[in-house]
């Protein structure tokens, strides 16, 4: 169910927050018309109803109310859609041992999501084995500052709020810094041998 905060008062802004897939009504009390800059949502009566609300119908919805009288008195009103996080980036990364590694997580979500990292079934954390966790938005580093071979494998990124949850896989693999490699089968080998110049 979606909340309202905000006077019904001319010229008051009001905030509603509404939740992905409910039906969300807005209303003005007086002789209205709604409008929504860039939704094409019109209505002539007092409520607008907005059926399986979606997550880009957030934004900012115009009341104007108007009459023989005075000239057409105008509130704002901006909805804010909630819905659980959905992971739109994860990227497998190639680094050498030695070298500074880091795996990125990015996750739309609102409310802003917070974030875990996971090897196998350890959870991971700043600090632990040279690595940092940062969290900054919609975005979450996992960053290694002197690879090796112990740290190649699969990692997951868990994305959570108060509306559920959702991970990702991401791969640290090896990868060389010479002329010609060769991938082995099993996971994070990489052998490497210097060609010849000519």
């Amino acid at each position: 169910m979606g909340y309202h905060t905000g006077q019904h008062a001319s010229g008051v802004e009001a905030t509603v927050s509404s939740y992905a897939g409910k039906a969300e009504f807005l209303d003005c009390f007086l002789s209205i018309s709604f409008l929504s800059k860039g939704q094409g949502f019109v209505s002539e009566d007092e409520y607008l109803e907005i059926s399986d609300i979606k997550r880009d119908q957030s934004g900012e919805y115009e009341c104007s109310a108007l009459n023989d009288v005075a000239a057409p008195d105008v509130r704002k009103v901006k909805i804010t859609v909630n819905y659980p996080p959905y992971i739109s980036k994860a990227k497998n990364t190639g680094v050498s041992v030695g070298q500074k590694g880091i795996l990125s997580c990015e996750a739309s979500a609102v409310p802003t999501a917070e974030f875990q990292w996971f090897k196998e079934e350890t959870r991971l954390a700043t600090g632990l084995d040279g690595m940092r966790i940062e969290n900054k938005g919609r975005i979450s580093t996992l960053t290694f500052f002197n690879v090796s071979e112990k740290d190649y494998g699969n990692y997951t990124c868990v994305a959570t709020n108060k509306l559920g949850n959702t991970n990702a896989s991401i791969t640290l693999y090896g990868e060389c810094r010479k002329p010609r490699c060769s991938r082995h089968s099993h996971l994070g080998s990489v052998g490497c041998s210097q060609g010849r110049r000519a």
